[in-house]
């Protein structure tokens, strides 16, 4: 049996976090062992430290084992849902009702184990002192489960606020492009009815697949390229020879899920900062690979090139729009980067660079599995 079916009950997103979880668990279980070890010296009990020890690793080990892994491998019962796994209160307070207890009981069976002697008969000879040691246990136990839960509350909340910020962008580039489309459209009507039609056609279906992809956070990659290419004919028909494109998706990766939206900022920054202000214009290529498990999304254009400025600015927390209320090109490229890391964490990337014979290069880097 691999490692991936071992661990099939669990989200491969969840996998490092859940991993990362356990590691500050026993980190603070090293410093509850070792406080427990002096205040036993302190009081006159002494106690060997390794015992101590033991029993802190334990209980902090079980009781992790049992309020954060069955969210995710109970999750029908449980009733948890993604992006966090949380369940709904009763659920959850059913879980931890029973995890919390029954990991210091197995915790404990097993320090007593290591120790030689059995903790209940402390209830017999010092009940205060049971008492004290279970309720500190527990509350502890919760202090852990309260801190994770608010700090996935609040990765819950930044992911919103990035969707509301990726709703306010798209609010801001659909006018620009529209408009300027629409008036074009007019002018084409009365002299070229062939391009008309055709720059009709292809409005009407940027416009079907914009609506689509703002009712849904995430999309195949194939619908991502399908909205780019009607864009980029609509540019084309207004830009005429001046627009030269070509988009490289291979048939493999069609179906991979990614967040929508999220090409459009570097196509629409390479037309309006990159080819715009050439006379001669330029070509655009949108490419699809991958690099063991992560997705590389690439745009490129030899346009004029990202200025110092805008590539420190996207470096940077997350612009405003310009006097004007357009976004300029740092804002869209700074809210791609906080998008990915929003969704992905350090596994999700962006990287500019200037091309050495004019031009910029966008590459995205996100893992190929669904962000939860």
């Amino acid at each position: 049996m691999n490692t991936n079916t071992l661990l099939a009950w669990l989200p491969p997103q969840h996998r490092r976090p859940l991993l990362q979880r356990l590691l500050i668990v026993w980190a603070v279980a090293f410093l509850i062992g070792l406080s427990t070890w002096n205040g036993d010296v302190a009081k006159g009990n002494p106690s060997a430290l390794d015992v101590s020890l033991v029993y802190s690793y334990a209980i902090s080990t079980f009781v992790w084992l049992l309020t954060d892994v069955p969210r995710f491998a109970f999750k029908r019962l449980l009733r948890a849902q993604a992006p966090h796994f949380w369940p709904p209160a009763l659920p959850a307070t059913l879980m931890l009702s029973v995890g919390i207890p029954l990991g210091y009981v197995l915790g404990t069976l097993v320090g007593d184990a290591y120790a030689g002697w059995s903790t209940w008969d402390l209830w017999r000879l010092n009940t205060n002192r049971f008492v004290g040691m279970v309720v500190s246990a527990v509350a502890i136990s919760a202090a852990f489960v309260a801190y994770f839960y608010q700090r996935a509350k609040a990765e819950s909340l930044a992911q919103q606020v990035t969707q509301s910020q990726l709703m306010l962008l798209q609010s801001q580039l659909e006018p620009h492009m529209l408009f300027n489309t629409l008036a074009h459209l007019r002018a084409l009507i009365g002299q070229d009815t062939v391009r008309a039609l055709a720059m009709l056609d292809h409005l009407d279906d940027y416009l079907r697949t914009t609506l689509l992809a703002s009712r849904q956070p995430l999309h195949p990659l194939s619908d991502e390229f399908s909205r780019l290419d009607d864009y980029l004919c609509l540019m084309a028909i207004r830009m005429g020879p001046r627009l030269v494109f070509a988009l490289d998706l291979p048939t493999t990766l069609a179906a991979v899920q990614v967040p929508s939206f999220v090409l459009q900022p570097l196509v629409e920054n390479a037309i309006r900062h990159g080819l715009e202000p050439v006379v001669a214009g330029g070509r655009i290529e949108v490419q699809a690979r991958t690099d063991g498990a992560q997705l590389l999304l690439t745009v490129r254009d030899n346009g004029c090139g990202i200025s110092e400025l805008a590539l420190a600015d996207a470096a940077r927390a997350l612009p405003q729009p310009d006097d004007s209320g357009k976004p300029d090109a740092s804002w869209g490229l700074s809210h791609v980067r906080q998008r990915l890391h929003t969704l992905y964490g350090e596994r999700g990337s962006m990287r500019i660079s200037a091309v050495s014979t004019g031009g910029t290069c966008v590459v995205l880097s996100l893992p190929l599995t669904t962000p939860v």
